[in-house]
């Protein structure tokens, strides 16, 4: 892009990181065995229009500095001098319309964008846009493989360790009668693919992407890394902050086939001991609030299904040709005494992974506005625009970030109860209270010489009329 800004070249950045890491993840699977291995690479390139050496350079940058290392080098320009302006905005119309129908041909999107209006006759050129679709993910082999994967189903399995794999999902919870309003509630969890032991799991009142973030940072800061995680395409799974936080961390992100409930059995069945729970809180009076609701889930959870002999363990050993105790192997067991060991971050790394980040312009009084709410900048930042971070879970307190200036913390301005309704002004911005006006001061100074002038000229004046009356 001709004009673009540093948010612009950090969102890019981002962007190009995330596609680079989404192409390599079939090729991290530590189970892949050499054949495997180039056998799917072999694919990848052909599919996405790329050399077998880009990406085993993209691989080598993956594991010698994780995700970081992935973002390319910041540049002035993505695309050529010789396109026009709109450029930008005409190839986000036309990854729209390949998006509204995947089997669109180039040729037809340049004409539709032509008839529209939008682009004159001849501007847009096949091969430049057919490249720029495919750099953003949306060429026609990988929209064509996008359809098989809608119709294709994944066969059952099950990985050999802890870790290794994470599925989640949400479920509707109980509703519950707060005051005189019924409120719907909703259970985010998270499941070890492997032992079937739940990971976090927790009744929320809402079913935004935020509250997938917060099961897995959960999952995380008590159990520490996995290799992946296991989803369907509902939007709080497909949510670019999602895969952006858990790509940071190196973890990667599978998507289920749509519409193949049984790629996601394990986490499926788990639902129907939820729905045993919710038979019981209906049974039971006392649950009236959501922190109740979650109260009486983490008991469930720890006395009855984490202890309780799993099926699916008895079958997957069995399956191996390994005998089980007879009383059978609880996911609580199976977790425990995997020989996988845990590894762990350092909590601030993952709260970093999993802050959000916006851009405000600082307004006159030196403030932003963020979420119905003014914060103090600094007075040095007027009229400029800056990146901010926060903790969607812990909005209070955001970080400013600006080039050249150590990053800060805002907290929101608070207005006191003899104020008036109107916006508050940061405190290096106010008027400061004076007891006297230094500049009616100096004009009475002024003001009193200027008469001493008068009255001393009106003296000498006097003076010289009796000199010239004695003549």
């Amino acid at each position: 892009m001709a004009n673009m800004n540093k948010n612009d070249i950090q969102d890019w950045q981002e962007e190009e990181a995330l596609r680079r890491f989404q192409l390599i993840t079939p090729l991290l699977d530590e189970t892949l065995d050499k054949a495997r291995e180039i056998q799917i690479r072999n694919r990848i390139a052909k599919e996405n229009g790329l050399s077998e050496r880009t990406l085993r350079r993209y691989e080598n940058q993956y594991h010698s500095g994780g995700f970081k290392n992935l973002k390319p080098k910041s540049r002035k320009a993505t695309f050529s001098g010789g396109l026009p302006e709109n450029y930008p905005e005409l190839l986000q119309e036309a990854i729209q319309l390949r998006r509204e129908v995947p089997s669109r041909s180039v040729e037809q999107i340049i004409l539709i964008l032509e008839k529209e209006g939008r682009a004159a006759p001849g501007v847009l050129k096949r091969s430049t846009l057919q490249r720029h679709l495919s750099d953003a993910g949306y060429g026609a082999s990988k929209m064509r493989m996008y359809e098989e994967a809608r119709t294709t189903s994944s066969k059952r399995f099950c990985k050999a360790h802890r870790m290794m794999l994470v599925q989640g999902d949400i479920k509707y919870g109980p509703i519950l009668k707060i005051g005189n309003k019924k409120v719907q509630t909703y259970l985010s969890s998270a499941i070890d693919d492997h032992s079937r032991m739940i990971l976090a799991s927790e009744f929320y009142d809402n079913q935004e992407e935020e509250v997938v973030e917060d099961t897995f940072r959960k999952v995380i800061l008590k159990f520490g890394a996995f290799d992946a995680c296991y989803f369907d395409h509902g939007s709080q799974y497909i949510a670019k902050q999602l895969k952006l936080s858990l790509s940071r961390l190196s973890i990667r992100i599978k998507l289920a086939p749509v519409r193949s409930g049984r790629s996601k059995g394990k986490i499926e069945k788990f639902h129907q001991v939820v729905d045993d729970f919710i038979a019981e809180v209906k049974a039971d009076k006392r649950i009236r609030t959501l922190s109740d609701l979650n109260y009486y889930w983490k008991i469930f959870l720890e006395e009855y299904y984490q202890k309780k002999p799993h099926a699916g363990l008895r079958e997957y050993y069995k399956s191996l040709g390994v005998e089980v105790p007879e009383p059978g192997i609880s996911p609580e067991q199976e977790f425990n005494r995997d020989s996988r060991p845990l590894s762990f971050y350092d909590a601030s790394v993952v709260g970093e992974a999993f802050l959000h980040h916006e851009t405000r312009k600082v307004d006159r009084g030196g403030c932003i506005s963020f979420r119905g709410q003014r914060y103090e900048t600094k007075t040095s930042l007027i009229g400029s625009t800056v990146e901010i971070s926060y903790d969607p879970a812990s909005a209070d307190v955001i970080t400013v970030r600006y080039p050249g200036i150590e990053p800060f913390q805002a907290k929101p301005l608070q207005i006191g109860p003899y104020c008036e309704k109107s916006k508050p002004l940061p405190a290096s911005m106010t008027i400061a209270e004076a007891g006297t006006s230094r500049f009616l001061t100096a004009l009475e100074k002024q003001h009193s010489e200027s008469k001493k002038k008068r009255a001393d000229a009106i003296s000498f004046g006097s003076y010289r009329k009796e000199e010239n009356t004695d003549v």
